[in-house]
C-alpha cells in the first residue's frame, strides 16, 4: 500500500517542494535538514504496512489474529495438561504429588487400590513425553510409584495457523440442528481429540457415529472415547440428554489400528550402520502416519504411499541409498479402510 513511500522517493518529493534558487544538494543546509525527516517518514510507513496486515485474519499474527477471530467467536484454545495412569505399590491418598524429570503430577482420582489418573501439573505435550518410576515428592513412606499410560493428551496452546484454520472452517460452516458441521464443532472442542470422522445414518435414522483419533491423529484410548461419548450423549436414550438433539442416538469409537512394519535395506555412509538411523527413521514414518491418518475426513479409505515415505527416509543424512523398502512385506501402497488410522510395527533395518 505504502511500497512507493521509501526514504528517496520522500526525500525527493520534499526537496522538489523547496524554491529552485535554494541550494539543495547533498550536504547543503535545507537537505541536511529534511533528510532526518523523510527518514522517519519512510520508517513510519514501513510500520504502517505492517498494520495493515494485522487488520486481516489472512496475515494477522499473535494477539491482533485472536482479536479478529473473536468477533466471530473462536477463542484460541489454550494448552492443556496431560492424565496419565499412576501405579503404586500400596493405596496412596487423592491430591498426593508425584515427579518425573522435569514434569510433576497430581493424583485426581483413584481407578483401583494400586492404580490412579493423574494430571500433569504442567501444560503442553509435555506431559505426555515420560515413563517410568516416580519421586515420591510428598515423602510418603513405604511405597513407590510407576508412570504408566497416557489416558488424555495434554496439548501445546493453538498456533496461530491451527487458529487461523478453525476461523475458516467456523465462517463457512452451516451449524444447525445437530447437523454434521455442528458435530464437528461439539467434538473438535474436546481437549485430546484429534481429526475425527462423522458417519450419519450408520445403525439406522437418527444414528451417528463418531470415529475419533487423539491428538497425535493415533488410537485414542478408552477414556478419551468415554469423555467424547458422556459430552454428546452419555445415555444414547435419543431423549437429548448430551448435547445432541432428541432423537439422535450418538457414539463414540475409537479409531482401528491398522499396524505397519516397515522394513530396509539401506547403503549407508562409511562408518554407520542401521543403530545410527533407528531414532531417525522410526520418528519420520510416525510423523507421516500422523500427517495423513483421517486427514480427510470424508468417511473414505486413505492411503500410507511408498514412495512419500521412501523419499523423506532417504534424507536423512547418514543414509547413502535406499535399495528396498517393505511396508507389511510389500513393495508399494498399503490402503486403510475408512475407519483405520497407521500404527508403526516394527522397523527393521539392514544394511547392504
Amino acid at each position: 500500500m505504502f511500497e512507493d513511500k521509501t526514504y528517496e522517493n520522500i526525500l525527493n518529493d520534499m526537496l522538489s517542494r523547496v524554491s529552485n534558487d535554494v541550494d539543495k544538494r547533498e550536504g547543503s543546509i535545507i537537505y541536511d535538514a529534511l533528510a532526518p525527516i523523510a527518514y522517519k517518514l519512510a520508517e513510519t510507513y514501513f510500520q504502517l504496512n505492517n498494520y495493515v496486515d494485522l487488520f486481516f485474519a489472512d496475515t494477522a499474527v499473535g494477539e491482533f489474529l485472536e482479536r479478529r477471530t473473536a468477533e466471530s467467536g473462536v477463542e484460541r484454545r489454550p494448552a492443556t495438561k496431560a492424565i496419565r495412569k499412576i501405579v503404586t505399590t500400596r493405596p496412596v491418598d487423592v491430591g498426593t504429588r508425584w515427579g518425573l524429570e522435569d514434569t510433576t503430577y497430581v493424583i485426581i482420582e483413584k481407578i483401583s487400590d494400586t492404580e490412579y489418573r493423574a494430571e500433569c501439573e504442567q501444560y503442553g505435550t509435555i506431559g505426555n513425553l515420560y515413563s517410568g518410576a516416580l519421586d515420591n515428592i510428598d515423602n510418603i513412606s513405604d511405597v513407590s510409584a510407576e508412570l504408566t499410560d497416557v489416558l488424555i493428551l495434554g496439548e501445546d496452546e493453538e498456533t496461530d495457523e491451527e487458529l487461523y484454520q478453525r476461523y475458516l472452517e467456523e465462517i463457512n460452516a452451516i451449524r444447525y440442528g445437530g447437523n454434521v458441521d455442528q458435530y464437528r464443532e461439539w467434538i473438535s472442542a474436546i481437549p485430546g481429540v484429534g481429526r475425527f470422522k462423522i458417519q450419519p445414518l450408520w445403525n439406522g435414522r437418527g444414528t451417528v457415529r463418531a470415529i475419533i483419533t487423539d491428538a497425535n491423529n493415533q488410537v485414542p484410548s478408552q477414556e478419551l472415547i468415554d469423555l467424547v461419548q458422556n459430552t454428546l450423549d452419555p445415555y444414547q436414550d435419543g431423549m437429548g440428554t448430551g448435547l445432541v438433539p432428541i432423537g439422535h442416538v450418538f457414539t463414540a469409537m475409537g479409531a482401528i489400528p491398522k499396524v505397519v512394519n516397515v522394513t530396509m535395506t539401506v547403503v549407508f555412509e562409511e562408518g554407520y550402520g542401521p543403530a545410527d538411523i533407528q531414532q531417525d527413521a522410526e520418528r519420520i514414518i510416525t510423523e507421516y502416519f500422523s500427517e495423513i491418518n483421517f486427514e480427510d475426513q470424508k468417511f473414505v479409505p486413505t492411503t500410507v504411499r511408498h514412495a512419500v515415505l521412501l523419499s523423506r527416509l532417504i534424507n536423512i543424512p547418514m543414509v547413502r541409498d535406499i535399495l528396498v523398502l517393505t511396508l507389511n512385506g510389500i513393495d508399494g501402497n498399503i490402503t486403510l479402510a475408512p475407519d483405520e488410522v497407521a500404527s508403526l510395527g516394527t522397523v527393521t533395518i539392514n544394511a547392504d
